[in-house]
């Protein structure tokens, strides 16, 4: 299709360290029809004035100075000034390769509904860098294809069909605007699935570029992603919430039954996070914590009716905690996520 507009939105919050890489990865696109929307979220350090002093320098980037609200309410307020056809985005503290958008755009048909999609690489600064691959094969996927393969897989599953990151993804700009109905300001982490998965469902057209990483994920160990939160459990009762109101208002009334247990299934993986995180971050009471949760009615019941099936080591230790919470295999939950991080 023709070279359209294309809008990269960018929340920013005390992103000083890192803006400027970020920023000068979208300014060297070899696609120049950008718009490039920086949303500060009310950042203490200097990340504010670099945006500003960043615009001075290009006509294609736009800033936006907000109070501090949180990520969900900043990017939703990029997308919502948006004025391309199509919307990216991408974490202040990440990169992307030069050829991104352009390798994006140039698998866009324009007629209908579709989402470009690219691998990426998690980036530790320590650990050097670790290539991660969307769970669909690289290709197109339309019609029943879209159906049996991402559909009906979407939620549930260990190795996700396509990643729930609103990053490393072209969206048609009514896929984002029109499902951001579902986003939750209270959900903290994971927040990101809940436009994701209403877009994905609404698509027409889903391209998976062939094992392109091009989007670099910064590995933060203090961010709010990596580093423990007291409030997790509470955080996947809400998106639970929150995705069951999605699969209720996006599926069919005959292709409920099934999806309502993917529903329960996802929950299980929510919960194995909560495990890890209790288990990695919390010293001094995580065998009470991890205890009370896995014995709650609720928990009980969910990982009864809905098993699920986990191939990589580190859950398979995770899910036989959650059915076996007793002093040993939380002890030795411990331990591996001890040797793990350390």
């Amino acid at each position: 299709m023709e070279k359209c507009k294309i809008s990269i939105v960018v929340p920013v919050y005390n992103a000083e360290a890192y803006l400027e890489k970020s920023i000068g990865s979208l300014l060297n696109q070899t696609y120049q029809n950008l718009e490039i929307i920086l949303v500060n979220d009310g950042s203490k350090d200097e990340s504010g004035r670099i945006c500003d002093k960043l615009a001075t320098q290009d006509s294609r980037i736009r800033v936006i100075h907000k109070e501090n609200e949180g990520v969900t309410s900043t990017w939703t307020k990029g997308a919502l000034e948006a004025t391309g056809e199509y919307l990216n985005f991408m974490d202040s503290d990440d990169w992307v390769e030069p050829c991104m958008i352009e390798e994006m755009q140039a698998k866009l048909t324009g007629t209908c509904r579709e989402i470009i999609t690219c691998d990426y690489v998690i980036e530790k600064e320590e650990k050097g860098k670790k290539y991660s691959w969307q769970g669909l094969a690289p290709g197109e996927y339309t019609g029943e294809q879209l159906k049996e393969k991402v559909r009906y897989h979407i939620l549930g599953e260990e190795n996700r069909c396509i990643t729930f990151s609103r990053c490393m993804k072209l969206y048609s700009r009514e896929l984002v605007v029109n499902n951001l109905q579902f986003c939750d300001r209270d959900v903290r982490m994971g927040d990101d699935s809940l436009m994701v998965i209403p877009a994905v469902l609404d698509c027409e057209r889903i391209v998976v570029l062939d094992h392109k990483a091009y989007y670099h994920y910064r590995y933060v160990e203090t961010s709010i992603v990596h580093g423990y939160d007291r409030e997790m459990f509470h955080n996947m009762q809400l998106l639970k919430a929150a995705t069951a109101r999605i699969v209720e208002e996006k599926y069919l009334p005959e292709e409920k039954e099934i999806m309502k247990r993917k529903v329960e299934q996802e929950y299980i993986h929510m919960l194995l996070l909560v495990l890890k995180n209790e288990a990695r971050g919390n010293p001094s009471s995580y065998r009470k914590n991890i205890r009370q949760i896995c014995k709650l009615p609720q928990t009980r019941q969910a990982v009864k009716e809905n098993p699920v099936m986990v191939k990589e080591a580190s859950n398979k230790l995770l899910y036989a905690v959650l059915k076996h919470p007793n002093h040993f295999m939380i002890s030795l939950l411990r331990l591996a996520m001890i040797l793990y991080y350390a």
